[in-house]
């Protein structure tokens, strides 16, 4: 039930596609410099801790041995509160320049994705209708959600991770060099071991992590198909198969991200046994120099600090690296989006719309939706402004396609479709669009105010422009008997208003707009007798010396059309008006018959 989509949490081309990504950084260069900067600060003045930390355990050692001995007056508390202050004042400004270098991270990252989102927001508006109707709504949605959601927090953390990592692991060997070569050869050590093991776990958890990945798309289109859908669902009582279908896909993605998280879990226990080890080995090493008057005993102290807070970045690198390969997969998705083909929307000297009528041409038009599969054969047919043509005939004859080629979701494969003599291809489609007005089967509304839903039809049209629409389209004495009138917002799915007034406030909308061409796909069918005249007689206002082409389903309405175009199989097999198609008794009277039959 749910979509069946392909969600590579691994990169196809990560070297190319993180050059990608770091194109967008390469704007916020300033910023990003001073992220460097505070990390390191804060890094460093982090790593002065310990040092100073072991000074103060010394001083305190030589106080109670001086006072054992009789050789001092015992602890030099003044001197211990200096250095403690001073530990103090290191923490507090390496918390600072933390603290600064996260906010000026988040700000970077969030105007890269804000970047990504408004760039596919505007993509959705430029991609073909065929890229829509080859992928499902869950699959195209993840893109702008969940992949952006993966960019936005990986790229917070990984970035700053890095940087991090890299100036505590320098800054630690330095240090830890400082108090004791030996002793940080020792440590070194255990190095391999930690890299073998981080390795293991990265190796076996990525596979789980890239499944997590592909089934959270998965999921997220079947529970928009299932809830969209929900009353067919009941209707059929598929509730069980649904809750099977989604149990199913629930336990894989269990599974995944349960291994994934399980194995990335592992990295701690692992890395703190790793790191025992090397406590373990500091502290006999560094019992030995202090008899040896080679170190003292606050070094140990800081030594094991550093030997902690060196395996730690370690450990940490492979979370940066599944963050890094999530990152990576997410923005090749993304990318992917932003790089699909997109409609030409504009040409060199176009066609303008303004002065035309609605005399519209289709001459010798081929077209299919597969190179080697035409569905519409050397179509002609010529339609003169404010004409009704009714396209009829049985379903998967070409009706809809017709449609599709004249407003350019299609282009055709070869004749063409003139607009008052000029070939649609000539003007840019967004003005050539202009021209036309729909009323379809499947109503469009979106979440917000009736009056703001039919202003769609013109957006600087006024209050009384859309009272007038209304009224035209015998819906403004319902509205004004809803609870808000026009102020009421409808909700998600508009199913808090009826089929009926869901069409009529499309045709008020149409109304507003003042096409020249109507298109209008019959959406009577669902409705009582009572709403049905009323859609009716709004059609019949919307179409008063408009071009009108009527996708026509019932056979009864379009008796008094000026043209009949009868499709089978993608050509026109008769044309001609009712009662002239009714006297040929061929193809549509055997249609319109057949609806009568009973």
């Amino acid at each position: 039930m749910g979509p069946k989509q392909s969600a590579p949490a691994k990169a196809k081309d990560f070297k190319g596609t993180m050059k990608r990504l770091f194109g967008y950084l390469k704007q916020y260069k300033g910023s990003l410099l001073l992220v460097l900067l505070f990390s390191i600060g804060s890094a460093t003045f982090s790593i002065l801790g310990p040092k100073i930390l072991g000074n103060a355990t010394t001083e305190i050692y030589n106080g109670l041995i001086g006072k054992i001995l009789g050789t001092s007056a015992g602890i030099n508390f003044s001197k211990i509160s200096g250095i403690l202050l001073t530990l103090l004042g290191l923490y507090i400004i390496s918390t600072l320049f933390s603290y600064i270098q996260t906010i000026i991270m988040a700000g970077v990252n969030q105007k890269v994705t804000y970047t990504l989102r408004d760039q596919i927001s505007h993509k959705f508006h430029l991609i073909p209708l065929k890229y829509y109707e080859s992928k499902t709504t869950g699959e195209i949605l993840s893109r702008v959600t969940n992949d952006v959601d993966t960019i936005s927090q990986s790229l917070d953390q990984s970035l700053t991770q890095v940087i991090s990592s890299v100036t505590l692991v320098i800054g630690i060997l330095i240090m830890m060099l400082s108090i004791s070569p030996i002793m940080t050869l020792v440590t070194l050590l255990i190095i391999p071991l930690t890299l073998i093991m981080v390795s293991f776990v990265v190796k076996k958890s990525q596979k789980h992590f890239q499944r997590q990945q592909e089934y959270l798309g998965v999921i997220n289109g079947t529970v928009e198909e299932v809830y969209s859908g929900h009353d067919i669902v009941t209707l059929f009582n598929n509730e069980e198969e649904a809750l099977k279908t989604f149990k199913k896909q629930n336990e894989t993605l269990y599974a995944s991200a349960w291994k994934s998280q399980f194995l990335s879990g592992m990295m701690h226990p692992i890395m703190t046994f790793i790191g025992n080890l090397g406590y373990v080995m500091v502290s006999i090493l560094g019992g030995y120099f202090v008899i040896k008057n080679k170190i003292e005993v606050g070094d140990i102290l800081s030594f094991t600090q550093y030997v902690r807070n060196f395996t730690n970045p370690i450990a940490q690198a492979a979370q940066v690296m599944n963050l890094i390969q999530s990152l990576a997969a997410a923005s090749e998705r993304v990318f992917e989006f932003l790089d699909v083909e997109e409609e030409v929307q504009t040409i060199k000297h176009p066609v303008k719309v303004k002065g035309l009528n609605g005399n519209v041409t289709f001459k010798n038009v081929s077209f299919g939706y597969n190179e080697n599969q035409t569905i519409i054969h050397n179509f002609s047919a010529d339609v003169k402004d404010g004409m009704k043509i009714a396209i009829v005939g049985p379903t998967g004859a070409g009706k809809t396609t017709m449609v599709k080629l004249l407003m350019r979701f299609y282009d055709v494969n070869s004749g063409e479709i003139l607009l008052d003599g000029h070939n649609i291809k000539d003007f840019n489609r967004n003005e050539l669009r202009s021209m036309f007005g729909m009323v379809l089967q499947d109503t469009w509304l979106y979440s917000d105010t009736i009056k703001e839903n039919i202003r769609y039809g013109r957006l600087d049209a006024t209050d009384e422009d859309v009272y007038d629409a209304a009224i035209s389209a015998h819906v403004d004495h319902f509205i004004r008997t809803l609870p808000s009138g026009y102020d009421m917002v409808l909700n998600e799915e508009s199913d808090n208003i009826s089929q009926g007034q869901k069409q009529l406030l499309t045709i008020a909308r149409v109304i507003l707009k003042d096409p020249k061409i109507l298109i209008l796909d019959e959406a009577t069918s669902s409705v009582d007798t009572r709403t049905e005249i009323l859609i009716q007689k709004a059609m019949d206002k919307v179409m008063e010396g408009r071009t009108s082409f009527i996708i026509a389903h019932r056979l009864s309405t379009i008796k008094n059309a000026d043209l009949i175009l009868v499709m089978n199989n993608g050509d026109i097999v008769e044309q001609g008006t009712h009662d002239q198609l009714l006297k040929k008794n061929g193809f549509y009277a055997k249609l319109y018959n057949s609806q009568f039959e009973e």
